[in-house]
């Protein structure tokens, strides 16, 4: 059995998420994926919308994912030692190299791949929020910031 472990902020759901969980299942039998903690999306990111866990039920939800798990805040690697997963699949934007030396560094030996690149109209949360504020019209309200 290969284990498979994905990760992300899944905030708003959308078509670019799954296709790179498609993808990422297709390195093993099992996909175990960790959702952001919401410490960790607003030190990273930005202010979630949604909640950690209820991020974490959608994203369980999904066919191809086997089981979600909230990350810690800290310590990223200290989830990885708990999933043991055998492939890390990570997005197309991620960076797979330095993962592989620390990983390395801390005597885990998951083999990293990139999953590739969807170029969706709505592909990335960002995208779909410009779009929902051009469509309501929250531009010429809020002087065109982007928020």
């Amino acid at each position: 059995m290969v284990r498979v472990m994905a990760s992300g902020v899944f905030d708003i759901i959308h078509t670019g998420h799954l296709r790179y969980l498609e993808e990422a299942k297709t390195y093993g039998d099992e996909l175990v994926v960790v959702v952001a903690c919401d410490e960790t999306v607003k030190r990273n990111k930005h202010e979630p919308i949604m909640p950690a866990e209820e991020r974490r039920k959608l994203v369980e939800a999904l066919k191809p994912v086997d089981r979600a798990v909230i990350g810690y805040e800290g310590d990223m690697f200290r989830i990885v030692e708990e999933i043991k997963p055998d492939v890390i699949a990570l997005g197309y934007d991620q960076h797979v190299e330095e993962l592989e030396r620390q990983l390395r560094g801390r005597g885990i030996p998951a083999k990293v791949v990139r999953c590739g690149e969807y170029n969706g109209d709505l592909n990335k949360t960002r995208k779909i929020i410009e779009k929902i504020k051009r469509r309501s019209g929250l531009y010429e309200h809020e002087g065109n910031r982007d928020s």
